[in-house]
């Protein structure tokens, strides 16, 4: 069974740092914004590191926390070997743990601390996420520079960072249970179509989910995914319907709402680890209209060799569910 309820562990917090493209798109209150890519760095690459450094500490500072508080920090992002996570962790006496589901790894680092905070009394844990525009177009496709025409299924890597503190005390924000999702490896080899890539990976974690808790799809007030996109959506609502029956009307992808129409550069919406937090704690928590979200990220698990070598892409899906006050 790849489903767990999770007893006593909360979301006491979060803290959002967003880029250019994103500070004008349909999200405009969050806790920073950045000017230009490069954040005051040298590279992309640093400017990502900083970027995660910025709302780690922003977030122990507006909590009143100091590093010894924290017992753990987990987070991924998009960079070979996890390096702008580990860069930035480089700086915490904290103790570290480094995680890789491609655009799912926030949902997986909530998973992973929530279950180490389980034998916990009380304590204090961070996730940390990531995505950089620059940095991961240049790493999964081509670099912006060279201008390559793209189709309307290509996603725009969001540019951001998201740090998450879970805490014992009870807040507004319980994780209530999680599912461990299954590569699913359908044979597309279309790098410049994630939504189709990752909508099976999807809709098998959140059937595997229903059935293993016992739960129909209404049991939940929303169902967001992480950044499937706009076209991606669609394929998901369409092989939920065709192969498992299930008619899913209490959906939204945060890479679809994360830009505005009008900003025709993103094409089917918003990829990257941290398109998820950043809609669901800028937009939909904010909102307060929904009390039991199901969060699932969502992940092609591919590189660029792989790709060149015409081999298909598998994608990973991970489930969370919240329950709010």
């Amino acid at each position: 069974m790849a489903s767990k309820m999770i007893h006593n562990v909360y979301i006491k917090d979060a803290f959002s740092i967003a880029g250019p493209v994103e500070k004008e798109g349909a999200i405009r209150d969050y806790d920073l914004v950045m000017d230009d890519y490069y954040y005051n760095s040298k590279t992309f690459e640093q400017a990502e590191v900083k970027m995660q450094r910025t709302v780690i500490d922003n977030l122990l500072r507006r909590n009143r926390l100091v590093h010894s508080d924290i017992f753990l920090l987990v987070g991924g992002d998009l960079s070979n070997q996890v390096a702008v996570t580990s860069y930035a962790a480089s700086y915490y006496p904290i103790p570290y743990m480094g995680v890789y589901s491609a655009c799912a790894s926030f949902v997986e680092s909530l998973i992973v601390a929530s279950e180490m905070m389980e034998s916990k009394k009380s304590a204090y844990a961070i996730c940390i996420t990531s995505s950089h525009n620059c940095g991961a177009e240049k790493q999964f496709r081509f670099p912006i520079e060279y201008g390559a025409p793209k189709p309307n299924t290509t996603t725009f890597t969001a540019t951001g960072a998201v740090s998450t503190l879970l805490t014992k005390e009870e807040s507004r924000v319980r994780i209530e249970s999680y599912t461990v999702g299954t590569v699913t490896d359908m044979g597309c080899k279309d790098a410049s179509h994630m939504g189709a890539v990752m909508a099976p990976a999807a809709a098998k974690t959140i059937v595997n989910h229903l059935m293993e808790l016992n739960r129909s799809i209404d049991y939940y007030d929303l169902i967001l995914t992480g950044d499937l996109g706009c076209v991606g959506s669609k394929i998901l609502k369409e092989y939920l319907k065709r192969m498992y029956g299930i008619k899913m009307k209490n959906h939204m992808d945060a890479g679809c709402e994360l830009y505005l129409p009008s900003q025709e550069e993103t094409y089917s919406g918003a990829s990257g680890p941290v398109a998820l937090p950043l809609y669901l704690f800028n937009k939909v928590l904010k909102q307060k209209k929904v009390k039991k979200i199901l969060c699932v990220g969502t992940g092609s698990l591919h590189n660029l060799f792989f790709v060149n070598q015409k081999l298909a892409i598998p994608a990973i899906s991970h489930a969370v569910s919240l329950e709010v006050k």
